[in-house]
């Protein structure tokens, strides 16, 4: 089947929805034409299942206006329809008696609130596992105030309160304040953009993406626009033209240093446990540092847990096991833990990936009458979390994770005529551990105490049989970090944010050969002190919000400051139009270079290591590695209203003191030692349309991004991440508990280095064009994926699904480089996934 018939048979697909009608009948459920106002009018209903069960109107199809949806409703239905901002409504019934009582529900997951203070002067109780309060209602309108430690505290007079209804009250989470949201279901449902410019995706309500069975973290944020991966790897993300290891990346705020398995194709973070997770591409908040050209952030659920919960899931690659239970009436943990499969059974999944990811490394390769036999590779994570909530005042927060990829294989040769055999191996290990206390000192102020600590292993032991030569590399970070932050609102519009952060990281590197004996040993460590305040405004109406702050940095090994102001601002406009401006300045000590391709068996070969700032020894073999400072400014214009989204972004980026190490030059520059900067100039754009039970979006990202290095032949030239244009096409459905998701990805092609053809070798050297000249094709994938959710027993539901990665089995290059031969230029390619179906089976009880 030819490219053109494939693309025919996508669009074909993605685009039939839009001839899609329904007839209905005259009356429809409550639920239904509520599903339908929350489509046109970009809004949320919140309310009790029993509040709307058996309710069926005249269904008019479309309003003028969602007030006149809201009236038309109350005529009809004789609820109470609540406007709590721009885009929330609950939903209540509307009974009279003389007792005060209630639910305390979450807006967001409509789970009750357990342990809420509620209190009317003197008179004060808690609710219970149902979320249920009860007072003696007060003859005087007098205030009933009800405080919880995750949820942001709400003041009503009693007067406005219906008596004896016992209404659900719903509770905003601090994590997630609704205010805070400029669009909701950015893409799908669950990924919000909020008024801070970030990205927030909530796993409780996610929805489908093409190509995916289970919501991968990271493999999630790579759907939104500006968001590339340049090897096609899951972890090595590309925030707007910026390397991988210049992201910043935090689960529940301890920084991680390795986040993916099988070298980087499947993310490490296991989704079950992670609630939410929020990308920050800039404007970020003053308390946080480092990251120059993103920032990712992940949290596991907050609240206690009232019910013990167990999930089992298994597919082509891993099984997983999540597990979550109160400890008594205070406290409650979560585990989970994934192992992968291939020790039982190597899946036709399974051997994709392993192609994929050790592809042109020494595992696959012969080479000087040395054979490659019985490889092995196994990859395993285990999390915990426990809460324990001393008063609804005071909660403490213990986080524990291990990621762990191990890789062993054999190295068979005939030395001096007798037969040797070695084992060769590489392993990469994160273990982080953290405690939190947050306290709430009263309905203004808050503070958030925090200590982790956290070390990323990267090791090899690679034997040379011919030359009987054992190499031994092994890169280690070890960070210590102490943080507290500060929330202190001054008004209901004004909240007042301060922070201070002492961070100790350590780096050391390793090389170690035993015949000749050699030992480099290089052990790096630097301390820093982040004082961060920052002032936060919201409007009455919800309608503007800024957030203006600065952070002061100081570096003790250097003993130099570091001012890195932070500021976002977002309007809503005429209703429909939303106009945000962000900006940041950001530093960062530690980054990720490569010495050798062939380093670390070549699975791995980036080694992180810390900025010297010009105090290297040159004759040691040493690199001069500045601390990286990175400049953004973007301005976006957002339109969303009846199911229509459309964005518009604009940016400029320059990172200042990369070095060419750190780059994965594989050219005439790739060893070579010099700094330089990049700067970028982009455009991300999107158009999404909800439509019943569709939702199409389509994006297009441009970056333009150059590489500055002074001492360089070339002094500019294209980033080795230049990827100029970015297409995603998708389109989803959903028909009760069945989803199904398709996609199209492309983008055009990386820049490559070719030989000059005629005269590809001078003096035993590659002879190369001008760097970065040439292009690799346009790359060009499609995705599928359905799951269906289901009941095995009145406490048992299941979830299966199906994917296919790459449908048409499209071959793609992600990377070309050169090397000689036998006195020729031979050129290795390293390809994407090909066709890669898996299968997902999940019971929850």
């Amino acid at each position: 089947m030819n490219r053109t018939k494939n693309l025919i048979l996508v669009f074909t697909f993605l685009f039939c929805h839009i001839f899609y009608a329904q007839v209905g009948e005259d009356k429809e459920s409550l639920a239904k034409i509520l599903e339908t106002i929350e489509q046109q009018f970009e809004c949320n209903f919140s309310y009790a299942d029993n509040t709307i069960a058996e309710i069926f109107i005249e269904n008019p199809k479309t309003f003028k206006s969602l007030k006149n949806a809201l009236k038309y409703l109350r005529q009809h239905t004789k609820l109470e329809f609540t406007v709590l901002d721009v885009s929330n409504i609950t939903v209540s019934t509307n009974y009279k008696s003389n007792t005060l009582c209630g639910y305390l529900i979450d807006i967001e997951t409509e789970e009750p609130i357990i342990g809420a203070v509620i209190r009317v002067d003197a008179e004060i109780t808690t609710t219970n596992e149902e979320g249920y309060f009860n007072l003696e209602r007060p003859t005087e309108n007098k205030l009933l105030v009800i405080s919880h430690l995750s949820y942001k505290g709400v003041r009503y007079q009693l007067n406005s309160i219906n008596e004896s209804s016992c209404d659900p009250i719903y509770l905003v989470p601090k994590i997630e304040q609704i205010s805070e949201i400029v669009v909701r279901n950015y893409l799908t449902k669950g990924i919000q953009k909020t008024s801070k410019g970030s990205y927030d995706i909530d796993y409780k309500k996610f929805d489908i993406l093409p190509g995916l069975i289970e919501p991968d973290v990271l493999q999630t944020l790579q759907a939104l626009p500006g968001i590339q991966s340049a090897d096609e790897s899951v972890s090595n993300i590309n925030i707007r033209g910026g390397a991988n290891h210049e992201n910043l990346v935090l689960w529940d705020g301890m920084k991680m240093y390795q986040s993916g398995h099988f070298f980087g194709l499947i993310s490490a973070f296991n989704s079950h446990l992670t609630r939410n997770a929020t990308l920050i591409q800039n404007g970020t908040d003053a308390d946080l540092s480092e990251g120059v050209s993103g920032t990712i952030l992940m949290n596991t659920d907050s609240e206690l847990n009232t019910k013990t919960k167990t999930e089992i899931g298994l597919n082509l690659i891993n099984a997983d096991v999540f597990f979550d239970t109160p400890i008594g009436d205070q406290s409650s943990l979560q585990l989970s833990a994934r192992k992968s499969i291939n020790n039982l059974i190597e899946t036709p999944t399974y051997k994709q990936y392993f192609d994929k990811a050790f592809q042109n490394t020494e595992l696959l390769q012969d080479s000087d009458n040395v054979i490659k036999s019985d490889g092995e590779f196994s990859f395993y994570d285990v999390n915990a979390r426990w809460l324990y909530e001393i008063t609804p005042y005071d909660k403490i927060r213990v986080n524990f994770l291990l990621f762990d990829n191990n890789l062993f294989f054999l190295e068979n040769a005939v030395v001096d005529g007798e037969e040797a055999s070695k084992e060769s191996s590489a392993s990469q290990r994160n273990l982080a551990g953290g405690v939190s206390y947050l306290r709430e000192w009263n309905e203004w102020f808050s503070t958030d105490l925090q200590f982790y600590a956290s070390k990323y292993n990267l090791e090899s032991i690679n034997h040379d049989l011919v030359n009987n030569q054992r190499l031994l590399q092994e890169n280690e970070v070890f960070e210590e970090a102490v943080k507290l932050d500060t929330e202190y609102k001054l008004s209901d519009m004004i909240s007042l944010y301060n922070g201070y952060q002492y961070q100790e990281t350590g780096v050391t590197n390793i090389q170690d050969v035993d015949d000749p004996l050699y030992r480099k040993e290089v052990k790096q460590v630097i301390r820093s002190h982040g004082l961060s305040s920052q002032l936060g405004y919201t409007s009455n109406d919800f309608n503007t919000t800024a957030r203006i702050g600065v952070r002061f940095n100081y570096l003790e090994k250097f003993d130099s400051f570091v001012i890195e102001p932070r500021i976002s601002f977002s309007h809503r406009f005429l209703d429909n139009f939303t106009l945000q401006l962000l900006g940041e300045v950001k530093h960062q000590t530690a980054s990720q270079i490569i010495d050798f391709q062939e380093d670390f068996l070549g699975v791995e070969n980036r080694r992180w290591i810390l900025s010297n700032n010009g105090s290297f020894n040159a004759e040691e073999g040493e690199y001069d590695i500045p601390i990286m400072e990175s400049v953004q400014g973007s301005a976006g214009l957002f339109y969303a209203n009846k199911g229509w989204l459309i964005s518009a972004e604009g940016y400029y980026k320059i990172v200042d003191g990369i070095t060419s190490k750190s780059q994965g030059f594989q050219n005439q520059y790739q060893y070579i030692n010099t700094t330089g900067s990049y700067e970028v100039f982009g455009a991300d754009f999107l158009i999404r349309k909800r439509l019943n039970k569709f939702n199409t979006w389509l994006s297009y990202s441009y970056g333009d991004n150059q590489y500055t290095f002074s001492e360089l032949e070339e002094n500019v030239f294209p980033s080795n991440v230049d990827i100029r244009h970015a297409v995603n096409l998708a389109t989803s459905y959903s028909l009760k508990n069945l989803d199904i998701s398709a996609g199209l990805n492309w983008h055009s092609g990386k820049p490559t280095t070719k030989p000059i053809e005629g005269n590809e070798i001078i003096d035993d050297k590659i002879n190369y064009e001008t760097a970065n000249m040439g292009r690799l094709e346009d790359y060009m994938r499609v995705d599928v994926s359905a799951q269906y959710q289901f009941k095995l027993s009145k406490k048992m539901k299941a979830r299966a699904g199906v994917s296919v990665w790459n449908l048409f089995n499209q071959e793609n290059l992600t990377n070309t480089y050169y090397k000689i031969v036998e006195d020729s230029v031979t050129e290795v390619q390293q390809k994407s996934l090909g066709l890669t179906p898996n299968i997902s089976f999940r019971v929850g009880f």
